[in-house]
């Protein structure tokens, strides 16, 4: 029996060539390396899973950097005084085969506060073969000090659209096929993360009986509601139905679908609704950018009239802040579904 690689090592970008959506912070890295005006500081920030480390060693392999010059730090685990301190003697020796020495600092906002000041006064004189990569989830978090020392450069979660075609692309190089509604739903799951797309994809694979994977199979695996019952709350919702919004609702709790997923999912699906009304002249744009929801949420806005609106959606939404903090998950939809849908 094999050992199984992640595939978000596997097929992690070696190049910049590689790297999606972030062009905006690749046009400036590589314009950097054309001109030579390499900065010696700068600050990686966005949310989990968009690429920061990944983006940091294509930079310094770009940059010529070789294994032995590249130093990765996770201030998680590595946030004293004492550590930096040993940065801050080791920094001053040359490189090994390189013109550069590399220190990646992932999550740098981690660091301590006596840590915090000992690292601003490297920044402030770095010796000119040393090229410092700070990455963070919480850019709020740092000194103003620090920020003013770096180049920063700000993440885009990527879109949904850019994560279902990476997944469809990877499970295809892993000769699976996905549906594109199947690479929709790990999308939505991943929630603007390439690794958890890809994490999800692989539990996928792993768990497919046969080299096809259809919505309904991901939704399975992955503890995601049925379409069907999703379009079914929708449904009721629209006429006002409290019974069967209700019903459809305890459908998908009697099946342990996780609260969180399917209240993500149901926005969605409000959401679709909603801009397909209030946009019509962007319809084909929005059922491209949309998923399974797009034509369900099409057959709603047909019937003209229709108690889906923004009040209902700040509503759930309202919802999807309190499920993850209620000891009945489900109790917050089940008031916002009777809150909606009982007659004025």
């Amino acid at each position: 029996m094999s050992q199984s690689h992640a595939l978000y090592r596997k097929y992690r970008p070696h190049a910049f060539k590689d790297i999606r959506d972030q062009d905006h912070i690749v046009t400036v890295l590589e314009g950097a390396i054309k001109k030579g005006e390499i900065p010696h500081a700068l600050l990686f920030s966005g949310t989990r899973g968009t690429g920061k480390t990944t983006m940091a060693r294509v930079f310094a392999k770009a940059l010529g950097t070789a294994d032995l010059d590249l130093y990765e730090i996770d201030a998680a685990s590595n946030r004293g005084i004492d550590d930096i301190r040993e940065l801050k003697e080791a920094v001053h020796t040359f490189p090994y085969e390189s013109q550069f020495k590399v220190y990646i600092i992932d999550e740098v906002h981690m660091l301590t506060k006596e840590a915090f000041n000992a690292l601003l006064k490297t920044l402030e004189e770095p010796p000119a073969h040393v090229i410092f990569i700070l990455a963070t989830t919480e850019e709020e978090k740092l000194l103003d000090t620090i920020l003013s020392r770096c180049q920063v450069f700000r993440f885009n979660s990527p879109s949904r659209a850019v994560l279902a075609k990476t997944v469809i692309d990877v499970a295809k190089k892993e000769k699976f096929t996905l549906s594109k509604d199947a690479a929709d739903l790990i999308a939505v799951a991943a929630d603007g993360s390439f690794r958890d797309a890809l994490g999800i994809t692989q539990k996928v694979i792993l768990a497919s009986g046969d080299e096809i994977g259809s919505a309904d199979e991901v939704a399975a695996i992955i503890g995601a509601p049925r379409t069907t019952t999703l379009i079914a709350v929708m449904n009721a919702l629209h006429a006002k139905n409290t019974e069967a919004a209700l019903t459809a609702l305890q459908s998908a709790i009697d099946t342990n679908v996780d609260i969180q997923m399917f209240t993500r999912l149901l926005l969605e699906h409000l959401r679709a609704v909603i801009l397909l009304r209030n946009l019509p002249t962007k319809k084909a744009e929005l059922l491209d950018a949309f998923g399974v929801e797009a034509q369900a949420a099409v057959a709603v806005c047909a019937e003209g009239t229709s108690a889906i609106n923004s009040h209902m959606l700040l509503r759930f939404l309202s919802a999807s802040e309190q499920v993850a903090r209620s000891p009945l998950p489900y109790l917050p939809l089940e008031l916002a579904i009777i809150d909606v849908t009982k007659v004025s």
